[in-house]
């Protein structure tokens, strides 16, 4: 069902899409994201997943957030969205796009900004599509739901540009969700996020379950099409090999907290967070012989959160003020932050 060596195509007569890179700066914020906290409230207490989280995505860039499971990298994609449900709520903070402030917004104005402004590639496209709608029907009604006016034939036609812009053949639009590999399911949930070329796209661990072959093609899409959108992705995953190869900036999560951010080939080349050092140590390596490496210890009870460093437990470097202390993110030189006390 894929196209043999697809590259992706754009008829500006049916899309209309055009790269709006040249439009804004190259280091110009596309979305700003300041002190954004999420909890999950339960019997025992507050559950901080999202814990004061700051950053920026730039224009046409492609920023990693990166961490163990459990670190808040879904919930910030779903708060972003404003898809955070009971019993979670978005505390407090502010996400900003291109000037509008996506947490002020009346549900129905966030709701029709979903898909045409900002959209999600879910984790688990298993998950993500309706078993009993074919694929056709699926990527119609992300379309009429935001008020595409368009006559039935114009809406299959663009149901067969997308697909094609994915590199799936025309007759996946009439298969169901259970006739596809795990890939082309991925390929259909791309298709229907970018049905309204937004400008910002949120790929939540978007192949996860996949072959690493399958995975390669997905994330060749993702950056092809990101490059011909002119769009801006946040690329969320706990694969740091991945993350090297396709990011430009990354961030790093730990229970809850954003302890480190830079260019990936500088924090490849000197990690500054003892938690990143150990991240990347733990990856092989075909230039050394030894024993794969974890890290030791349990992340901290977002239930109980420490006053302190969180990764002090489990951090060969802490000391006296790492216990008493939470460090805070700050810019240690241009273009990279750090949260921790060694700075």
């Amino acid at each position: 069902m894929l196209t043999p060596g697809f590259k992706p195509r754009y008829d500006n007569r049916a899309f209309c899409w055009q790269s709006t890179s040249g439009e804004r700066g190259v280091n110009s914020s596309i979305l700003q994201v300041r002190d954004l906290r999420v909890y999950y409230h339960t019997r025992a207490g507050a559950v901080k997943a999202v814990n004061g989280v700051t950053f920026d995505l730039r224009a046409s860039e492609r920023f990693g957030l990166i961490g163990e499971s459990g670190s808040g990298k879904s919930t910030i994609a779903l708060a972003l969205l404003r898809l955070i449900g009971p019993p979670g709520k978005i505390e407090g903070g502010e996400v900003i796009l291109q000037g509008v402030s996506l947490l002020a917004l009346p549900p129905e104005k966030m709701r029709q900004l979903r898909l045409r402004e900002i959209a999600l590639v879910s984790q688990g496209a298993m998950n993500s599509l309706n078993p009993v709608m074919r694929v056709r029907d699926q990527i119609e009604t992300a379309l009429r739901d935001h008020d595409v006016n368009l006559s039935a034939t114009e809406l299959s036609n663009r149901t067969v540009e997308l697909l094609d812009v994915v590199g799936l053949r025309r007759n996946a639009a009439d298969l169901y969700p259970h006739e596809l590999s795990g890939g082309m399911k991925q390929r259909v949930c791309i298709a229907i996020a970018i049905c309204l070329r937004p400008k910002v796209i949120i790929a939540d661990e978007p192949t996860s379950a996949l072959d690493v072959v399958v995975q390669r093609q997905v994330m060749e899409t993702l950056e092809a099409l990101q490059q011909d959108l002119g769009a801006s992705i946040i690329l969320i995953g706990h694969d740091m090999g991945l993350m090297a190869q396709v990011v430009g900036r990354l961030g790093v999560m730990y229970a809850g907290d954003l302890v480190e951010t830079g260019n990936i080939e500088e924090m490849f080349a000197e990690p500054l967070h003892p938690y990143t050092q150990m991240l990347i140590a733990s990856l092989p390596s075909f230039d050394r012989k030894e024993e794969s490496r974890g890290i030791p210890g349990l992340t901290p009870s977002l239930l109980n959160r420490p006053a302190n460093c969180p990764f002090h437990p489990r951090c060969p470097f802490a000391f006296d003020r790492c216990r008493t202390e939470e460090p805070k993110l700050r810019e240690l030189r241009p273009d990279r932050e750090v949260a921790c006390h060694l700075y």
